[in-house]
């Protein structure tokens, strides 16, 4: 069995985050010839890509039962094979059901390995003593680009969607089997209670990653249309911001397990988000396009860490077992993105959408608020491998 702090099972740990980020990356570009294959309108592509989500929310909810008792080795390589097995279907399905029960199946593998592979992070974390969950999450980001990068490639290179879908199916697949024998035999296994409510301080860090994750979620659906509707940039140029706020997030993943072993996770929760609340009012009053392209940097570095304080604190919290805290934690962020987007648009019909960016602003404020509550102001590599 692996020991959970060799060099071997953090290069699994993160060969799962990129298959993970690989896979619904490769999915992106195929949504165009899906729906040209279907005939369908904007309306029915949008409840096909809502079985997405609901197959996602559903297996995470029943992973973090199934970690607390077997592990999550069996679940990180059942996801991400599953990913691999999924996707050349998602390229083929020629009618609306199996397009909308592959999207489940596809959706279900991605919130499993989603799930397990933070439980298994946390352990390997723990183990080493030392901030490494910030690294872990750039993966996720770094095979994101990478996923997208090559389905793009291969379709402009005239390959057909089920080709360039084996192949990214291949390499996924490959990444697993190399991860498999170095993932840990039982990260997080343990006896007791199969389902636990959320409770105490899992609450809280659910409903922190939730806002976080709106955040990031309303940067991808309305910050295009935000600098578009100001008279900013032209429409060619909407998708800009985004980009620099992926490419902003996730540098700060990358350096930010050495800068959160330096000040703590409390400082990290504080600077943060006091830096991607900056972000949100550069934005909302630049002038001009470089000033909100700054906006956007600004939101990608200081949310970039969030996220990976908030799955840490999980580990080390004793409310509720690891496993189910996690999947909690997951889910109660995929919410925040799959509900947000319309909840914003319900407020920027209301009250326009700078509006509902100001209100994502003061949401952020009560990460800053809570940091003292959710994280010890000390540095994580003080803390010994058993700590909780």
């Amino acid at each position: 069995m692996p020991s959970a702090d060799r060099p071997a099972t953090r290069l699994a740990t993160r060969l799962s985050f990129l298959v993970a980020g690989f896979g619904i990356a490769c999915w992106a570009p195929l949504v165009p010839f899906a729906k040209e294959r279907l005939a369908v309108d904007d309306g029915v592509l949008g409840l096909l890509l809502l079985c997405l989500g609901i197959g996602s929310v559903a297996a995470m909810l029943l992973t973090g039962v199934l970690s607390a008792r077997y592990g999550s080795k069996p679940i990180i390589i059942a996801g991400g094979l599953g990913l691999a097995v999924t996707l050349p279907f998602l390229a083929i399905a020629s009618t609306p059901i199996t397009l909308g029960l592959t999207l489940l199946a596809f959706g279900a593998a991605l919130g499993s390995i989603d799930v397990a592979m933070n439980i298994h992070a946390v352990e390997v974390e723990r183990a080493a003593a030392k901030p490494l969950m910030s690294g872990f999450h750039a993966h996720f980001s770094i095979g994101g680009f990478i996923g997208s990068a090559a389905m793009t490639a291969l379709l402009s290179l005239h390959f057909d969607a089920l080709a360039s879908s084996l192949i990214c199916a291949g390499l996924m697949a490959i990444a697993m089997l190399i991860a498999w024998p170095r993932l840990l035999q039982a990260a997080q296994a343990q006896e007791g209670p199969l389902f636990v409510l959320p409770h105490g301080i899992v609450l809280l860090l659910a409903a922190l990653a939730a806002i976080t994750f709106l955040a990031e979620g309303a940067v991808l659906d309305w910050g295009a249309l935000l600098i578009v509707g100001a008279d900013l940039v032209k429409e060619a140029q909407g998708g800009t911001g985004y980009m620099l706020f992926s490419i902003a997030m996730t540098v700060g993943r990358l350096f930010g397990d050495a800068v959160t072993a330096r000040v703590g996770d409390r400082a990290t929760l504080v600077w943060g988000s006091l830096l991607a609340i900056a972000g949100f009012v550069l934005l909302l009053l630049a002038p001009v396009a470089a000033l909100a392209m700054a906006g956007f940097v600004l939101i990608g570095l200081g949310a970039s860490n969030l996220v990976p304080v908030l799955f840490r604190r999980a580990g080390t919290q004793t409310a509720m077992p690891t496993g189910l805290a996690v999947a909690a934690i997951t889910t109660a962020g995929y919410a925040g993105i799959l509900l947000g987007p319309a909840g914003i648009g319900f407020v920027a019909k209301i009250a326009g959408l700078a509006t509902a960016f100001w209100m994502l602003a003061a949401l952020l404020a009560l990460v800053t608020l809570s940091a003292h509550i959710v994280a010890a102001d000390r540095p994580v590599r003080d803390r010994s491998p058993s700590m909780s």
